[in-house]
């Protein structure tokens, strides 16, 4: 991966973090660096997830790469408020 991907990734990453956040209902006490972090794991497990199936190349945008990612960032940040709020860190 190139220095321009890495970077992409996490542009997109906290695009796809806070996409993620806005799909889970309810306040979620976690920090914004937290969700962008999110984000940015769910963006490649999103793009593993599509390559394994197919879809992660396609002519256009990728809507069913992306739904992939919002959704694993969606769980990722379920995931995230459970535990962080169960560790009992405050930020």
């Amino acid at each position: 991966m190139t220095i321009t991907g890495i970077i992409t990734a996490i542009v997109i990453g906290a695009i796809i973090g806070a996409l993620g956040r806005l799909v889970v209902p309810g306040k979620q006490n976690i920090p914004i660096w937290l969700t962008i972090v999110v984000g940015i794991v769910a963006a490649f497990i999103g793009t593993f997830i599509a390559g394994a199936f197919g879809v992660a190349e396609t002519g256009g945008i990728d809507w069913i790469e992306l739904l992939l990612q919002i959704a694993v960032a969606a769980v990722g940040v379920i995931l995230t408020v459970s535990l962080y709020g169960r560790r009992g860190i405050r930020h």
